[in-house]
């Protein structure tokens, strides 16, 4: 996104709150001087610039936050995904995509992988020699994962899938994917297995590459007679279901922080035309009505950065369970996000429908938080649900 103002990056007064430490802040700033040289992400080639920025994260050692070492006992710190997802939002969607989508891609092999998988795939995504993925969505089974239909049966040393996935992102590009197909060991989520998946894997193909209104690599995926070792199956039989919860545990708070980055970068970016419109002689800040959606919008970013990072400081320093938390910040965020950008568009008037200008890019990026990784009715569910359980 081409900056309209002098900005250079996304507020760090929140980094004085008691939710860090220096060392959160000490990454906030590499991530500041790794952002600084990004240039224009939104280039005609997005599969190409998606690699890229994958390669550039590793080497700049800023994917060592999002994925996991290959010893056992490493952790991973929820509070620097989400500043990197809402650092790297703030700049381009794109960079945020690929960041994020190494640690989801990976974070089941991390979980539940055996030395050997560890050892594989982690050390080349950590480097962003590896593009990752993560394939869980099917046409009939995205927030039911239980209706899951890609389905896997043991040969031998060998397990056998048969079926499609669909909304995989970086289908088509990864080097790496973390697949989950049902294995039959009992009803529902608990037949789903987990296994690696690798593009040359006899029987695996891209079905079909999808465009969605902010461009990001998508496909569908095509399993016929594919043939997978056993010894890449993640955990055991089964676990599968558990294991992908337990991936999109740690990524849903982070979901809120790139919502929060899109957020952020809408309100910087009204603010600096209020001051700058010239308009009844004066500049349109100095209207009631612009004071007053700013303020708004101002209070809802707060309120945002609150949830989220409560989220993310509960999971890394209480060691609890952060599932309402984190799906109260996934929906809060996204939703106000959703609002701000849309004022921000508002306040530049005929500008903020124009093809290339940033809050026009962010009225696009934002959209699709709404949905993925649990649409905000799910998201409303599992709170509700926990609610009742914990009275």
């Amino acid at each position: 996104m081409t900056p309209v103002s002098q900005l250079r990056g996304p507020s760090r007064q929140h980094l004085a709150w008691p939710f860090f430490d220096t060392g959160h802040a000490d990454y906030a700033a590499a991530l500041d001087a790794f952002a600084a040289g990004l240039g224009d992400t939104h280039g005609p080639d997005v599969d190409a610039t998606c690699r890229s920025l994958v390669r550039r994260l590793g080497a700049a050692g800023l994917l060592e936050a999002s994925v996991a070492g290959d010893r056992p006992d490493a952790v991973i710190d929820s509070r620097l995904i989400c500043i990197a997802r809402e650092t790297l939002a703030w700049h381009s969607g794109l960079a945020d995509f690929a960041f994020a989508m190494q640690g989801l891609g990976t974070g089941a092999v991390a979980i539940s992988g055996s030395s050997e998988l560890r050892a594989l795939v982690l050390p080349k995504a950590r480097r962003g020699e590896w593009v990752a993925a993560f394939a869980l969505s099917e046409k009939e089974a995205g927030s039911d994962v239980a209706a899951m239909g890609c389905s896997a049966r043991r040969e031998g040393d060998h397990y056998i899938v048969d079926g499609e996935k669909t909304w995989i992102s970086n289908g088509g590009i990864a080097d790496v994917y973390t697949l989950f197909a049902r294995t039959g060991e009992a009803p529902g989520a608990r037949g789903i297995s987990a296994f690696v998946v690798l593009p040359d894997d006899p029987g695996f193909s891209i079905a079909e590459r999808i465009d969605v209104m902010a461009p990001h690599p998508l496909a569908t995926l095509r399993f016929e007679g594919c043939r997978i070792p056993a010894a890449r199956l993640l955990g055991s039989p089964g676990e599968g279901f558990k294991i992908a919860m337990r991936t999109l545990d740690i990524f849903r708070a982070s979901v809120a922080a790139a919502a929060l980055g899109f957020a952020r970068r809408a309100l910087d970016e009204a603010t600096a035309h209020a001051r700058s419109r010239r308009m009844f002689g004066g500049v349109l800040g100095d209207q009631q009505l612009t004071q007053a959606a700013l303020g708004d919008m101002a209070a809802g970013v707060d309120a945002s950065a609150l949830l989220t990072y409560r989220a993310a400081w509960r999971r890394d320093v209480q060691k609890a369970s952060t599932t309402r938390e984190a799906a109260m910040a996934k929906m809060v965020a996204t939703e106000t996000a959703q609002t701000v950008i849309d004022r921000a568009v508002q306040m530049f008037g005929g500008r903020g429908v124009r093809s290339g200008e940033t809050v026009e890019q962010l009225y696009r990026e934002i959209r699709a938080l709404r949905i993925y990784e649990g649409a905000t009715e799910v998201q409303k569910l599992i709170i509700g649900r926990d609610i009742l359980k914990e009275a």
